[in-house]
C-alpha cells in the first residue's frame, strides 16, 4: 500500500512539474515572437544580443533634436537610411513630433534604391510619406531611349558628369535645415560621396543648416589604398576631389575634410558621430544590420572587393554587373576562364583565391553572352588589397589577350583620378611598382585626413 500512495504523490509531483514546464514553454514561446516581430519592442534582440554601436541618426533622435526644432527639414536618404531596428530614416522623422519633415531627395538610385545606375528618376509626390521627393542625381536629366538599350554606355557618359546634379534652389528653397543620411562603402567612386558635397554647396549658397548624421566605414578606418585623384583636372561626379581610392573616412568625417579644403563656400556643418565604432572595425563587427547601399552593392564582401573591381567599368572587362555577385564576378566572351585562374592564382596574391567562373550578365556588358572569367574569394580581408590586387587582373588579362582586350581611356581615367596608372601598365609597369610609386600621395592625405577622424 505504502508503494501505491509513493507512486501516487510521484504521478501528482509529475504532473505538477509537466504543467510548470508547459507554462515556461508558452511564456518562452510568447516572449520570442513579441521579440521577432519589426513593430514589437523587442525587434532588437533577434540576435540575441544588443549592436555594438549605435548609428548617428539614434543618437540625433535621442540627444539633438534641438538641432531641428521649429525648423522645416528636408532629408536626403535611401533604404540603406535606417536604425539599429531597420526603422526607416524617412519614418522616424516623420514620426516624430518634434520635427516637420517636408521633403524628401534621392541620391542615384533614387530614394527607394529601385532605379539601376545612372537611371533617371524624376521628381514625384510620394503617397505614402505624403511628401515631394526630389532626385539630387541628374532632376533634369533625361536619357535618349536609345541609351538605355545599353546601360553601361550610358553610365561612362553621364556617371562623371555634374551637370544637373546640384541641387537647384527651388528644390530647397522651402527648408530651413538639410539631414544627410545614407551608408557609403568607403571607395572615392560611388556618387553619394558628390551628391553630399553639392549639396552642402548649394545649402551654403542659401544660408541652410546642414546636418550629416554618421555611419561606419564598412571596410574599416585604417587602411588607405589607391590613386588620390589630380585635382581639379580629374574631377568628375565619380570623384571631385583629391581624395584616395579607399580612403580610410566614414561620410561625416568626410564632410569636415570637403567643408574645410575644398568648398567654395562652407557650410553650416554639424556632424552626429556614431557611439561605438572603432576604426578597425568591419561592418560585421558593428552588430548593425546590412541593408544594400545601391542595387549593385549586395553584401560586404561585395563593398571588400569593390575598391578594385570597380575599375574594371573602364575596360571591356565585365564587371559582373547584371549577375548576382557584382564585382566578385568578372571576365569576358573571349577569356577562359580556367587559364585565367591558373595565371592569376600563380601570382600568390595576398589574401585571395581565384576560383574559375561561367557567367551570363542579364544587363550591362556582354548582356545575353556566356562570359569566362573568375570569382575572387577573399580568404583574408585583414591582408587582401583590392587595388593591387585588380592592377594584377587587369595586366594579366591584357597580357593573355592583347587583341582583345581595351581602356574606355576617359573613363579608366577619371575613376582612377588621373592617367599616370593607365600609362604605366600599358608601358608593362609592374603593379607593385606603380602602387609604391602612389605611397608619397596617401601619406600626404594621411597626415590631411587626422584633424576630421572622430573615431
Amino acid at each position: 500500500m505504502k508503494r501505491i500512495k509513493d507512486g501516487n504523490r510521484r504521478f501528482i509531483n509529475l504532473k505538477k512539474e509537466v504543467r510548470f514546464l508547459l507554462l515556461v514553454g508558452i511564456i518562452s514561446a510568447v516572449s520570442l515572437w513579441m521579440s521577432c516581430r519589426s513593430d514589437g519592442p523587442g525587434a532588437l534582440k533577434r540576435t540575441g544580443t544588443e549592436p555594438k554601436v549605435k548609428p548617428g541618426v539614434e543618437v540625433f533622435l535621442e540627444k539633438h533634436l534641438d538641432l531641428v526644432r521649429g525648423k522645416k527639414v528636408g532629408l536626403v536618404t535611401n533604404p540603406s537610411g535606417v536604425d539599429s531596428r531597420l526603422q526607416s530614416t524617412a519614418w522616424l522623422l516623420k514620426n516624430n513630433s518634434a520635427i516637420n519633415l517636408v521633403a524628401l531627395y534621392g541620391p542615384e538610385h533614387g530614394v527607394r534604391g529601385e532605379a539601376q545606375a545612372g537611371e533617371y528618376v524624376p521628381f514625384y509626390y510620394d503617397e505614402k510619406f505624403q511628401l515631394p521627393v526630389f532626385s539630387l542625381y541628374g532632376q533634369s536629366f533625361k536619357p535618349a531611349p536609345d541609351m538605355l538599350n545599353n546601360i553601361d554606355e550610358l553610365m561612362r557618359t553621364f556617371d562623371t558628369q555634374s551637370a544637373g546634379k546640384i541641387p537647384e534652389e527651388k528644390m530647397i528653397k522651402e527648408i530651413d535645415v538639410m539631414v544627410f543620411d545614407l551608408q557609403d562603402i568607403g571607395t572615392r567612386v560611388y556618387t553619394y560621396v558628390a551628391t553630399m558635397a553639392l549639396a552642402m554647396e548649394s545649402c551654403a549658397e542659401l544660408g541652410l543648416d546642414f546636418i550629416v548624421l554618421d555611419r561606419p566605414n564598412p571596410i574599416g578606418g585604417e587602411i588607405l589604398e589607391g590613386a588620390v585623384l589630380k585635382y581639379p583636372e580629374f574631377s568628375s561626379f565619380v570623384g571631385l576631389y583629391p581624395i584616395p581610392l579607399r580612403h580610410g573616412l566614414t561620410i561625416g568625417e568626410l564632410a569636415r575634410l570637403f567643408n574645410d579644403n575644398f568648398l567654395s563656400k562652407k557650410a553650416r556643418l554639424t556632424v552626429i558621430p556614431m557611439e561605438g565604432w572603432n576604426r578597425d572595425e568591419w561592418f560585421d563587427q558593428t552588430g548593425l544590420p546590412w541593408v544594400m547601399p545601391s542595387p549593385n552593392m549586395p553584401t560586404l564582401e561585395t563593398a571588400t572587393v569593390y575598391p578594385g573591381q570597380v575599375y574594371l567599368e573602364g575596360t571591356n572587362i565585365s564587371e559582373g554587373r547584371g549577375t548576382t555577385r557584382p564585382f566578385e564576378l568578372f571576365g569576358a566572351p573571349w577569356i577562359d576562364g580556367w587559364d585565367l585562374a591558373q595565371k592569376l592564382n600563380s601570382l600568390n596574391l595576398a589574401g585571395v583565391i581565384f576560383r574559375e567562373a561561367w557567367f551570363t550578365p542579364t544587363f550591362s556588358k556582354y548582356q545575353g553572352e556566356r562570359c569566362g572569367g573568375c570569382q575572387l574569394h577573399v580568404i583574408d580581408r585583414e591582408v587582401f588589397r583590392p587595388f593591387l590586387t585588380s592592377l594584377w587582373i587587369i595586366k594579366t588579362i591584357r597580357d593573355m589577350y592583347p587583341d582583345k582586350f581595351e581602356f574606355h581611356v576617359d573613363y579608366f581615367d577619371k575613376i582612377m583620378g588621373n592617367s599616370d596608372v593607365r600609362l604605366a601598365l600599358e608601358s608593362g609597369q609592374s603593379p607593385e611598382q606603380i602602387a609604391r610609386e602612389l605611397q608619397v600621395d596617401l601619406k600626404e592625405f594621411d597626415k590631411l585626413r587626422q584633424r576630421y577622424l572622430l573615431y
